[in-house]
């Protein structure tokens, strides 16, 4: 990827240098902390809910580490790691990779805590920025010489919650092969584990739109495209028409559902009790504001799957998930 943008745009070059530091950079291990594993989407809005409860409970230290979900999970199984919380962008994550179903359970129940969307964000660098709209966002990010960023769908739910979004855009507005011309501008140079890493990319102008959460549009000030709700993933009611659209991953083959991000108490964490206390805050008011003011869709009470597994604590916190 090549810097192409007028002399102006590297003023961008400060944020963009704040921007840099990997939303999985977390503090050195700390012995006797709260261990927070979430997706890399949830960095702003964790870390101030991370401020306020060290506030309330100062003996309490917080280890966050971000990535994407699916990565976050496998650290979990796969390799054995220690996590008192996962919180994941997709709530299917967690059935799929820690349920009895994958092989050794690690949880039992998951709570559904925030809704979010799939857009497109750009800067004013961007190339045909003065003409992509929200009608036409196909045609553009198609055009030649557009570079896109996204990523890996094979670890990261924003990346196959794109290739979903793209596979249902195709069906909506009645044009054969839209993602395929959209993803010729997406090759894996333009990938990384999570979008949010590409963040300082696109503010260099290397990149000219990414594929990223509404959230993270709000947060960062990024211009972004107000996708239809048919395709956006946003809409927890079209969780039925969501269904057709599909993401061919090395993971198998992964159908749309909408995005709701979800948190358990891994079994063995080594601090069960300081979970449920940081789940009670997130799941409460005053951790639905932070996720509120950072873009987020709420849910409360949260939806529960499991809910008889859930910490007593917790149970005035949640309800049964829709339709379970």
């Amino acid at each position: 990827m090549t810097n192409r943008r007028a002399p102006f745009c590297a003023a961008l070059l400060g944020l963009a240098l704040a921007l840099a530091s990997p939303p999985g950079a977390a503090r050195g291990e700390e012995a006797g902390a709260l261990a927070v594993f979430a997706a890399g989407t949830l960095a702003v809005p964790f870390r101030e809910l991370d401020a306020l409860f060290e506030r309330r409970h100062p003996d309490i230290p917080v280890q966050p580490q971000f990535g994407g979900s699916v990565m976050m999970a496998k650290r979990i199984v796969e390799l054995g790691q220690a996590a008192d919380i996962l919180a994941v962008a997709d709530y299917n994550v967690i059935p799929k990779y820690l349920f009895s179903g994958s092989g050794k359970a690690r949880a039992e129940w998951y709570v559904g805590f925030a809704r979010n969307a799939i857009t497109f964000v750009y800067t004013d660098c961007s190339r045909y920025a003065d003409a992509i709209s929200a009608k036409n966002w196909y045609e553009v990010l198609a055009r030649p010489g557009v570079a896109i960023g996204r990523s890996d769908p094979n670890t990261d739910p924003s990346g196959y919650q794109t290739l979903q979004m793209l596979s249902l855009a195709e069906a909506h507005y009645g044009v054969p092969g839209l993602a395929a011309k959209i993803l010729a501008n997406a090759p894996s140079a333009n990938m990384r584990d999570t979008e949010t890493a590409l963040l300082s990319a696109l503010q260099l102008g290397q990149i000219d739109y990414l594929a990223i959460y509404r959230s993270d549009a709000l947060q960062h000030g990024l211009r972004h495209l107000d996708l239809p709700a048919q395709i956006d993933l946003s809409d927890p009611t079209l969780a039925s028409a969501y269904a057709t659209g599909v993401a061919q991953t090395k993971n198998g083959a992964l159908h749309g559902r909408p995005i709701v991000y979800a948190a358990t108490i891994p079994s063995g964490a080594g601090h069960p009790e300081w979970a449920a206390l940081y789940l009670a805050l997130l799941l409460g008011p005053d951790g639905q504001a932070i996720m509120r003011k950072n873009g987020f869709g709420v849910i409360a009470p949260g939806y529960a799957v499991g809910a008889e597994k859930v910490p007593p604590a917790l149970r005035p916190l949640v309800a049964a998930w829709p339709g379970s």
